[in-house]
Order: structure tokens, then C-alpha cells, then sequence
């Protein structure tokens, strides 16, 4: 493999244009300081004759200029001349420069681009990160389109400080996804998940995203629900001029394309993450399982029959991936309104096979003494439908309206089959588990901003958001038979299913689940400039109001199947054939079903949501800023659930925190910033962190459950930034960081007997949070060498550092549900670290773009530190996730002006993904974890993706514009 990436990179350095192809170089030059039109100032080319002067609007235009990177000089009398070095021209494009120029006696401004079409190029963000009073980093569309990664859950990991948890999650700084807040265009996403609140970037595919730019620290005009960072999503905006293109993509996994793979039969449109009605759950059932369970055995069974019999698994031949993307850009008038409109549709269908190593330890004196050992088939296909709608309606210069939707719709029908042995029972084992879930999310947003003169800004965002997660029909099973046991014919004994009196979510029955979550928001933002006696940035006073109201419910149930008398006859039947109808008949030696839910399955949020906020800027000279924020977040959190069909209060809460920030900015020079900054944040619990119902995790083998009892949690943050800008495009920066938490929500393992697992969510008495971050972007354009000219430097490494201290009680619920104090003395580590976070991170990548050739390709490396997956106590020691190397090449091909051909391996190395149980409890997981000795420890799962192979042909009917 080694051998053949060499050979890739190697053909594609040697590789050379066969002639040279032209550009066009257009744009705006105006005065700093007045923002008038400069008439007749002169941009010249450097090096070549071509060459043209501003017009009445300050507009130029050069055509005909020689693909390439050109130095650009611009002229005018009684101003300083200006050089902008670096400006890329590609063959057929149209490059965009908007600048301005100062008088003679005044301080050299940067060049500025400016509006819509400026913001998704590497160079727009890090001149916005650069402006921006908080600290910040971010990722451009353009270089996710040069990663060629495929969601924003794999684009924003090569963003300092992130990594993704089950390749969707985010974590910043080491802190889990619930410490982050997620924003879709400034507006606050739902969660995605039933269990945590988590927001999940696989729904959001790449080539909809303009830029996401991640806040590390706080400002009064962000959301202070975060400790981790805040991070903005923003999709594309207005073209500068008509296009439409399409994309195709074709994908091969190592161990799943073209392998055989066992599956179940869903009806329905499942291509379109939809299922069939009879998958659904009947109206018939009686919504209340103690009048269900009241009915006769053989009323019970009738009920039992609605379930349609599709438990036989198919044996499948696994077809490579598919996707497809569509993209269309137009802009008209309609009478003096400029409208303009951007409509992107995606499609995918994709696969994933892996054979999964899972291990149950007994836990006594000596490692790896296995309890129970499986072996995982697990397979997977996933359907995925993006809809992207943006409208933007400019009825002047000084008013524009925006209107944006977007649509996510993803479908995954998962299949596992569990084949191994339960050691410590004398038990072989074979389980199965048949799932198909749909999540969709949706997001309209109306937008409006107003300019009253030169000074004062206003703008306003009102929204609505859904999301949707369903779980119909979730099957699974569990059989069973005495290990070596052999039948009368000699041969190994059948399995007999195994079905008890009172039905449990982890054996045979039916799961269904929804959850629907609406979300009301509306935002007014307003900002007011002040003169300046430096006439070098004007003081700023920022105001505005933000609310929220959040709607959720969530229903569960279950259904199991339990034997009338001796039903073994059945029971060792196939799986096809053991729920047939003529078998589930609520007669002796027959089955019939009972109902298993219990009314806390099933809970109604409601969170009202109210916050404002005042911030100002106070400038000391011409280099130093201080940014001076107050915000006040006001919160009602309700939760409420049916209980003997009355409707209960579970948790009231309200809650009003003032939350405090300050930004300070010292410009050491011109290219060099020194930012300070301090904030107060906070971390409300979830829903479903409150919510008093237990959810069973198959993978996992645990139930899940809430805590009524749960606080918000408090924290201070401090950061400090040093950064460095060589060039436009380049960068350098150092940041160092400290929070403490106080009452942070955390995992707790609930004690008890076994091998059986129970979380739950409780307030730990503290815990802080430190590390440092270094980026580095380092571009060549300055080199001899044409080739060195076109490389470019990405890197970041994050070393991180957190301890939690649980003190000597905690509350929760136990088993039953009843709240109690856990005394931790020899229960648990009253001090750890903080779940899932990573010590440190690492991204690297090498950039290659020759704009003559229309070649590029990059190398791309992530890793990340070991961290805790789930957390133990004295009975079950924490397991890890182990670091995996991860190596990605892509390249690409434009051919012509319309034509472009992208080859993608991701994974190349193919590491395993490995959890793994401290045993020996000494915070980590070492190399020995085989051995049966007490300093050993033991591997919990392991298994491979495969490496991903994509190949794809995008084809654009027009041009677009690019931005340097």
C-alpha cells in the first residue's frame, strides 16, 4: 500500500500542462476611510503589460490574464500604492478583488473581501477569524472540497481541537458533544439523538456548507450554553452568476463491496430512508401496557399476529456506494429586486460490513478471565436525501432579505448477528438484532438586515426547526443452547429462543420509538459604530435579544414474546419460521406476546428559552481593543409524563444566570495579534438526561437511564491567543486554555451484580479542563520552484488535560427508578478524567494545487489521544477507545473548463477501532492485554472499517466565480 501511494504522489508531481489557459481578474477599488468609488486608479498586472483603470463605480476589469498566481499593483494620486501579492487566476474563472486604498500619511490596511461571495475561500475565513473579537477557527468550503470529505462530521475534524466520536459526534477541546452548542445559519439546531444532546454532523453533506467557524471562547452576543466551543454552520449563499453542475460518486470498502453480508427485509421506499406502514406500530394495541396485559392469552396473541413475520434474514451481495449530488445557481431581477437563488440536492446509498470481536470479563482477581465472548456480523446500509434551498432577495443597497431551508433525511437499516458463548453459564449463544431508523431534520429560516446610514446595523432571524427519529419495528432475539450439548442423532444441539414470563427490552419482542422535537426561535441583533479619534476602527456597541421555545416528545414500546407451558417445539424452530402465525396462538405449548412498556417510556418537554445581551467596544490607541460583554439567559425547563393516565410534573425548572465576557485584542504589528478572553458559560442537562425512563443499547449490552434530580452546571473560561499572519493565506497561532466546571453532568455506572450494565447522568462536584493549541498554514508562494510554489502546509496539535472530582456522594436513581446518594467510597475513582476526552489531537495535511494543470491532490493525517468510552467503577473498570492512525489521499483532475475527475482513499492504513477495560486501573490502557495477571488489561470490542475507495466525475454547465 506504501508502495502505491509513492507511485500516486509521484505521477502527479511529474505530471505538466500541455498549454497555457486564461483567467479574468475583476473588482471594486474604494477610499478606507470614506468608502467612495476611486475613478481612475490603476491595477496592473505585475510582469505583464495587461492593465486597467477603475470606473464612476470603482470597477475594473482585466481579462485574458495567464492562469497562475500574479502579484497585482494598484495605483492612485496621493494614495499609498498597493501590492496584492498571491492572487490566484484559474483558466476560465473570474477571480474577485474588492480593496481599498489610503491616503499618503495613513496606516496600510489589509485587503478586505467583502460580501456573500468572499466567505468560503481559505483566505475569507482566516480574514474573518482574524476580525472576529472572540477566538475563533474555522474550515472553508474550499478547503473541504480539496479534502474531498463528505459530511460535516468529517470535514470539521481537521479543525484544531476537534475530533468526531462514532463519526458524527463532535468533541471540542476534549469536552463531549453536550458541552458544544450547534448553530445552522445563527440559529440554534435541535438535537438529533434520543439519548444525549448531541447534533449529528453526518446529516449535513458537504457540498452544501459555505464555511463553520468554531468559537473557543465566549461573547455576549453566542448562546451560553457551552464549554467546549460554539459551532456555526453556514450554508452557501447567493452565486455571483448563473451555473448548474452535477456530481456522481461510485465507493469501495475493503471487507463490505462485493462481499456476502446478511440482512432483513423492510418494505417500504428504504433507498429513501422510508419504511412501509406495516412496519408501524397498529392503532388496534391499547396504549396502556397494564390494560394490555390484562387481556387473555389468546386476545393477546391475536395482537401478537398484526406483526408481520419477516425475522428470516437474506443473504445479500454488497453493491458499491452511490452519490449523486445536483447544484444550480441563479440570479435575476424582479423589477429593482436583485434575486438570487441556490438549490442543491444530494443522494446517497452506502454500505458498511464488520465482523466485531466483543468480550465480557468476570472481573475477579485476574484479567481476560472470560465471562462471555461474541462475535459480531454486523451489517449496515444507509440512505441519505439533502435538500438545500436558499433565496436572497436585495431590495437596496441598505435592506436584503434571505430565506433559507434545508432538508436531511437519512435512513440506516442495521443488522447484527451475535454468535459465541456465555463462559461462566455453560452456554452457546446466538442473538440477533434487526433495526431500521430514520432521522430527519429540517430548518427554515427568514432573515432580514437593515443599514440606517453609514453607523447602525439591524438584523433579525426568525426559524423553525424539526427533527424526527424513529425506530419502527426494532427486532431482536437471543437463543441458547448448553455448550457441547448434543442431540440423539449425536449431532450439536438446536437452540431454543429464549423467552421470560415478563418481557425485557434486551430479549425477543418487538421496539418501536419516535421522537419529534419542534423548535421556535426568533433573534434581533443590532450594532451601532461610534467615530474614532485614531479614524482607525470605530467603537462598537452591540445589543440584541434572542428567544427560543423548544417542544419534545418521545414514546417507546415494547413488546415480548413469552411461551405457554413447554413450547421448546417452537422454540428450537428457525428464525423464519418460529413467529409464524400459526405458532404465536396463545394456546398451551404455543406463544403469545406481552406488553413491556412502562409509562415513564414516554415523556413531553418543554423549554422556554429567553436571553439578552449588551456588549461595546473600548479601543486604547490604534492597537489595542477591549470588548466588554454582558448577557442574561433566562431558562424554564419542563418535563412532564403520563402515569396511571394522569398526567405528571417530573422536573420544573427555572433558572436565570448572568453571564459576563470579555474579549481584549493587542496588535503587536500589523501581522501579529495578542487576544485575551474571559467568560462565564453554563450546561443545562437534556431531556433526556432528566428523563426517569431506561433505554436499552444493544452494542453496548446497558440500559440508559435519566435523573430528575439533575442541575445546571456553571463555568469560567479563560483563554489567550497569540497568532500570526505571514500572508493572506498563511497562519500561526498558539492558544492556551483553562475551565472550571462546577456541578458538571456526567456518566455514572449504577452498581450492581453481574455483568449487567446500568448508566445514568448525575452532577459531579467539579472538574477542570486546560491544554494548549498550535496551527500552522503555511503556503510557498514565494518559492523558485513552481512546484513549491503550489504546495501548501495545514497543521494543528491540541495536548489536553482534565480531571473531574466527584466528591464523596452523588445522586441518582437506582435500578428502580428512586432517587438515592451514592456513597463513592470503594464504589468508584472520585477523581478521574472526564469522559471522552482525548490528551491530545493531531491533524496534518499536505496541499498541492497547480491552477495551469488543473492537478491537485493532498495527504491528510489525524489521530487522536486515548480516552474514555465509558466510565466504570470497582466492578467493571473503565473502558477506553485506543488512538488510530488515520491517512487519507485524495486527488483531483479538472478537465477543460467544465470537467473534474476526484479519486479519494480514506483510511489507508486501516487500524483497528479498539475499546479496551482498564483493568489494572492505572488510567490507561497498556500493551499487555492478553495476559491473565492482575496488571494486565483486556480488550472489550475491536474491529476494522475497511478502507474507502471513491471516484468521482463532477461536470458544471456555467461559471462560477472564484475568490483568492
Amino acid at each position: 500500500m506504501k508502495t502505491k501511494i509513492f507511485t500516486i504522489l509521484l505521477l502527479l508531481i511529474t505530471v505538466s500542462a500541455a498549454f497555457a489557459q486564461t483567467g479574468t481578474i475583476r473588482g471594486t477599488i474604494k477610499d478606507t476611510k470614506t468608502k467612495d468609488a476611486l475613478i481612475g486608479a490603476t491595477v496592473l498586472v505585475e510582469g505583464t503589460q495587461i492593465g486597467a483603470a477603475a470606473d464612476v463605480d470603482g470597477s475594473f476589469t482585466l481579462p485574458n490574464v495567464p492562469t497562475g498566481s500574479h502579484k497585482i499593483i494598484i495605483s492612485f494620486v496621493s494614495y499609498k500604492t498597493k501590492e496584492i501579492p498571491s492572487v490566484r487566476v484559474e483558466s476560465g474563472n473570474t477571480t474577485v478583488i474588492d480593496t481599498e486604498m489610503d491616503e499618503e500619511g495613513t496606516a496600510l490596511q489589509e485587503v478586505v473581501v467583502r460580501g456573500a461571495r468572499a466567505t468560503n475561500t481559505e483566505v475569507a475565513v482566516i480574514s474573518e477569524i482574524k476580525q472576529l473579537k472572540p477566538i475563533a477557527v474555522g474550515i472553508s468550503a474550499q478547503q473541504i472540497q480539496k479534502s474531498q470529505d463528505r459530511d460535516a462530521a468529517a470535514a470539521i475534524r481537521r479543525v484544531p481541537g476537534i475530533s468526531i466520536v462514532d463519526n458524527r459526534f463532535v468533541m471540542i477541546r476534549g469536552l463531549g458533544s453536550r458541552y458544544n452548542a450547534v448553530l445552522i445559519n445563527d440559529v440554534i439546531t435541535p438535537s438529533s439523538e434520543v439519548d444525549t444532546r448531541s447534533f449529528s454532523f453526518d446529516l449535513v453533506p458537504s457540498n452544501i456548507i459555505d464555511r463553520m467557524i468554531v468559537y473557543k471562547s465566549g461573547s455576549a452576543e453566542s448562546p451560553g450554553d457551552f464549554a467546549g466551543g460554539i459551532i456555526k454552520i453556514y450554508t452557501k449563499k447567493r452565486p455571483d452568476q448563473n451555473f448548474i453542475d452535477a456530481a456522481a460518486t461510485i465507493g469501495y470498502r475493503n471487507n463490505t463491496t462485493f462481499q456476502n453480508a446478511q440482512t432483513h427485509s423492510r418494505s417500504g421506499l428504504n433507498f429513501l430512508g422510508l419504511w412501509g406502514k406495516d412496519q408501524s406500530l397498529s392503532s388496534a394495541f391499547p396504549t396502556r401496557s397494564a390494560d394490555f396485559n390484562m387481556l387473555s392469552n389468546q386476545e393477546r396473541a391475536s395482537f401478537g399476529r398484526l406483526f408481520p413475520n419477516t425475522w428470516a434474514l437474506k443473504n445479500v451481495n454488497v453493491a458499491p456506494d452511490l452519490r449523486l449530488a445536483f447544484n444550480m445557481g441563479k440570479r435575476f431581477e424582479i423589477g429593482n429586486i436583485d434575486v438570487s437563488n441556490i438549490t442543491n440536492i444530494n443522494y446517497s446509498l452506502t454500505n458498511q460490513r464488520a465482523d466485531v470481536n466483543l468480550s465480557l470479563y468476570q472481573n475477579g482477581l485476574l484479567a481476560n478471565e472470560v465471562s462471555e465472548k461474541y462475535m459480531d456480523s454486523n451489517y449496515s446500509r444507509q440512505s441519505r436525501i439533502g435538500v438545500l434551498n436558499n433565496w436572497t432577495f436585495r431590495f437596496s443597497p441598505v435592506f436584503t432579505m434571505e430565506w433559507k431551508t434545508l432538508f436531511n433525511q437519512l435512513g440506516n437499516t442495521e443488522t447484527v448477528v451475535r454468535n459465541g458463548q456465555k463462559v461462566i453459564d455453560g452456554y452457546d449463544a446466538l442473538s440477533y438484532s434487526q433495526k431500521f431508523e430514520n432521522r430527519s431534520i429540517v430548518t427554515t429560516q427568514i432573515s432580514g438586515d437593515h443599514k440606517f446610514g453609514d453607523l447602525t446595523k439591524l438584523n433579525w432571524i426568525t426559524g423553525f426547526g424539526y427533527t424526527g427519529r424513529w425506530e419502527p419495528d426494532w427486532k431482536r432475539i437471543r437463543f441458547q443452547r448448553v455448550t457441547d450439548a448434543t442431540g440423539a442423532d449425536g449431532q450439536p444441539a438446536p437452540f431454543a429462543a429464549v423467552t421470560p414470563n415478563d418481557p425485557t427490552a434486551n430479549e425477543v419482542g418487538h421496539f418501536f420509538s419516535k421522537l419529534g422535537e419542534r423548535v421556535l426561535t426568533l433573534s434581533v441583533n443590532g450594532e451601532h459604530a461610534f467615530g474614532n479619534p485614531t479614524d482607525r476602527e470605530p467603537n462598537r456597541i452591540r445589543f440584541g435579544i434572542y428567544g427560543e421555545r423548544k417542544d419534545r416528545d418521545y414514546a417507546n414500546h415494547f413488546y415480548g414474546y413469552n411461551n405457554i407451558g413447554n413450547a421448546s417445539a417452537i422454540l428450537t424452530q428457525g428464525l423464519g419460521s418460529i413467529f409464524a402465525p400459526e405458532n404465536v396462538n396463545g394456546q398451551t405449548t404455543g406463544l403469545t406476546i406481552k406488553d413491556g412498556t412502562k409509562d415513564l417510556d414516554s415523556y413531553e418537554g418543554i423549554n422556554n428559552y429567553t436571553a439578552a445581551y449588551l456588549s461595546g467596544d473600548v479601543n486604547f490607541g490604534s492597537k489595542a481593543i477591549l470588548t466588554i460583554g454582558f448577557r442574561g439567559e433566562y431558562n424554564n425547563q419542563q418535563l412532564h409524563s403520563y402515569i396511571v393516565n394522569q398526567r405528571k410534573e417530573l422536573v420544573n425548572n427555572k433558572i436565570f444566570i448572568p453571564l459576563p465576557s470579555l474579549n481584549f485584542t493587542y496588535k503587536l504589528s500589523e501581522k501579529q495579534n495578542l487576544r485575551l478572553a474571559f467568560s462565564s458559560t453554563l450546561n443545562r442537562p437534556e431531556f433526556r438526561e432528566l428523563a426517569p425512563y431506561a433505554y436499552y443499547d444493544f452494542n453496548l449490552q446497558a440500559d440508559i437511564r435519566g435523573n430528575t434530580t439533575l442541575k445546571t452546571a456553571k463555568i469560567q473560561n479563560l483563554d489567550a491567543k497569540w497568532e500570526f499572519y505571514p500572508t493572506a493565506n498563511e497562519l500561526i497561532s498558539v492558544t492556551g486554555f483553562y475551565k472550571h466546571f462546577k456541578d458538571p453532568i456526567e456518566s455514572f455506572l449504577l452498581p450492581m451484580g453481574g455483568n449487567g450494565l446500568a448508566y445514568t447522568f448525575i452532577n459531579a462536584g467539579s472538574a477542570e479542563n486546560y491544554g494548549v493549541e498550535v496551527e500552522i498554514r503555511k503556503g510557498f508562494a514565494n518559492a523558485v520552484s513552481p512546484f513549491i510554489q503550489n504546495l501548501t502546509l495545514v497543521g494543528n496539535v491540541s495536548l489536553i488535560k482534565s480531571t473531574v472530582k466527584l466528591g464523596d456522594f452523588v445522586q441518582g436513581p437506582d435500578l428502580g427508578g428512586e432517587i438515592q446518594n451514592y456513597d463513592l467510597t470503594g464504589l468508584t475513582d472520585k477523581k478521574r478524567p472526564m469522559a471522552n476526552q482525548s490528551p491530545y489531537l493531531i491533524n496534518a495535511g499536505i496541499y498541492y494545487a497547480d491552477p495551469i494543470t488543473g492537478w491537485q491532490w493532498n495527504l491528510l493525517y489525524n489521530v487522536f489521544g486515548q480516552r474514555i468510552f465509558t466510565v466504570g467503577n470497582q466492578n467493571n473498570p473503565t473502558v477506553y477507545e485506543t488512538p488510530r492512525n488515520v491517512i487519507d489521499l485524495n486527488v483531483s483532475k479538472r478537465i477543460k473548463q467544465n470537467l473534474e475527475i476526484r479519486l479519494g482513499i480514506q483510511d489507508i492504513l486501516n487500524q483497528p477501532v479498539r475499546f479496551a477495560q482498564d483493568f489494572n486501573r492505572d488510567g490507561k490502557i497498556g500493551k499487555d492485554v492478553t495476559s491473565m495477571t492482575a496488571n494486565a488489561d483486556q480488550d472489550i470490542r475491536k474491529f476494522k472499517r475497511g478502507s474507502y475507495f471513491t471516484l468521482t466525475a463532477a461536470y458544471t454547465f456555467g461559471r462560477r466565480t472564484v475568490i483568492p
